[in-house]
């Protein structure tokens, strides 16, 4: 059967540990040199990275650039890594060579911290513990952030009792390693404590000030916050060595992770955005002077463990292009984001699912997917992307399905719309996997397991339909 790999290139031996493997690829990233970042229009290539989503005039959703073009002017990122011969691809059950999995992490797999139960499960069937006794490819795709990509991993590993590697792990910020040679002083907000000025640090971003260092520097920037002992402790001193405030330029604004004050976190951007060139506590007389400012993504809401959607990055966005704008006279500020649903974002994640099934699998890498299930729980982002993405794509198709455990509320009509709307990731798990073996089921030559059909499923892929093995069609599924 196509969908079990004949075509697998020799195995390699196993030399380190899974824990070197990890800071292994950590490393490779750093080095990350084949993502091609989009931009919304050809007047940012000068100022703004070319792969972003930017916030237009009229800061209007439906400017996010989904579709992009190349950009020969900046470095691409790639996840290049050094997996191949470090991990031992598995042999102990027949893995699917023509089929793969995404996943979204918050509301579908993790909510609040803890594991959705189905969650655990679909990990199991993705590993060989279904029907079929065919293993899975998967990778996981998230907009969160505010830690080392290793640490989300390890997080992840222990919540969904599997082993998690940076190999097959993207978060919103993972592309913004790419700027490092780019700018100088850069501010980096969001997280908690020092773990974003870590993060960047570790990618190799040179001089990282937080809005604790201007705090620290100055009390009076945000007249409601007051620094505690550790994080006063903790904060650069700014004015060592006679310096002053205006004598600091910042280059970029990078909002790492979910800001954790956004009173302070507001206010300090807005006074960077505001000033002269990026000069600390310096005032423009045409407010077109600030620099830069990025987002590692544009959620509006996220699924955490309240029972309704909290507000995440994509607000404090949007807070700040209209705060900016009430406080100018009606000047409009331009901001920038990664993650989904920018196209960007899933051609990384296409190429980090290539190496991957590569070197853990065995797969040829040059063979892509013929089709990728994208499970998220959000339709502005998850669904719009993968939708996106398989428009744009010649060779892999991308398949969206959307879960109900997350932002997406049962009985209302998302905007953009998926595939298929199943209750729980096991639902989508098991759906991808019937699916897949139900087109395998048709072409009799192939050889491989198929899936026994009666009649009217037989009927159903004669006319270009595939059997509804799991779950009735919603309103909004498409096989």
């Amino acid at each position: 059967m196509s969908g079990l790999s004949s075509r697998r290139p020799g195995m390699h031996a196993r030399q380190i540990s899974s824990s070197s493997f990890a800071e292994a690829f950590d490393a490779a990233r750093s080095r990350l040199g084949e993502l091609t970042l989009h931009q919304e229009d050809e007047d940012e290539a000068e100022a703004a990275s070319p792969c972003l989503s930017s916030s237009d005039s009229a800061i209007s959703e439906e400017a996010l650039s989904l579709t992009g073009s190349g950009c020969s002017e900046c470095t691409p990122l790639s996840p290049v890594s050094p997996i191949t011969g470090l991990v031992t691809p598995i042999t102990d059950a027949d893995v699917a060579d023509n089929f793969a999995f995404a996943f979204d992490i918050d509301g579908v797999l993790i909510r609040g911290g803890r594991p959705i139960p189905e969650a655990i499960e679909a990990m199991k069937v993705l590993n060989g513990e279904n029907e079929f006794g065919v293993r899975v490819p998967y990778i996981f795709l998230t907009n969160g952030g505010g830690k080392f990509e290793s640490e989300r991993c390890h997080d992840l590993s222990r919540q969904l009792e599997i082993e998690v590697s940076p190999g097959q792990f993207i978060c919103g910020h993972t592309p913004m390693r790419e700027f490092a040679d780019r700018f100088g002083t850069v501010l980096v907000v969001g997280g908690e404590g020092e773990a974003c000025r870590n993060v960047a640090e570790s990618y190799g971003f040179r001089d990282v000030i937080t809005p604790g260092d201007i705090l620290k520097a100055n009390a009076h920037t945000a007249p409601f916050r007051k620094l505690t002992d550790l994080e006063h402790k903790n904060s650069r001193n700014l004015l060592a060595h006679g310096a002053k405030m205006s004598d600091i330029v910042v280059e970029a604004v990078f909002v790492f992770a979910d800001s954790r004050d956004w009173a302070s976190d507001l206010q300090i951007i807005l006074d960077v955005a505001q000033s002269k060139g990026g000069r600390l506590e310096t005032r423009s007389e045409t407010f077109d002077e600030g620099p830069p400012i990025y987002f590692s993504h544009s959620d509006v809401v996220w699924s955490a463990a309240h029972e309704h959607v909290r507000l995440g990055m994509g607000a404090l966005r949007k807070i700040v292009e209209t705060v900016f704008a009430d406080t100018t006279g009606g000047k409009k500020l331009k901001t920038h984001a990664f993650g989904k649903p920018q196209i960007a974002t899933f051609e990384f994640a296409t190429r980090l699912l290539q190496q991957w099934r590569a070197a853990q699998h065995g797969l040829a890498e040059s063979d892509p997917p013929q089709t990728v299930y994208f499970v998220g729980d959000t339709p502005e982002s998850d669904i719009r992307g993968t939708n996106a993405m398989n428009e744009k794509s010649k060779s892999t198709e991308w398949y969206s399905i959307l879960v109900k455990t997350g932002v997406y509320q049962e009985g209302t009509e998302p905007r953009y719309k998926p595939r298929r709307l199943v209750d729980t990731v096991l639902d989508a798990v098991n759906h991808g996997i019937r699916r897949e073996m139900a087109k395998a089921g048709s072409r009799l030559s192939t050889g491989g397991r198929r899936l026994p059909l009666d009649d009217a499923a037989m009927k159903a892929i004669a006319e270009g339909r595939t059997p509804n093995f799991v779950t009735k069609a919603g309103p909004f599924s498409d096989p």
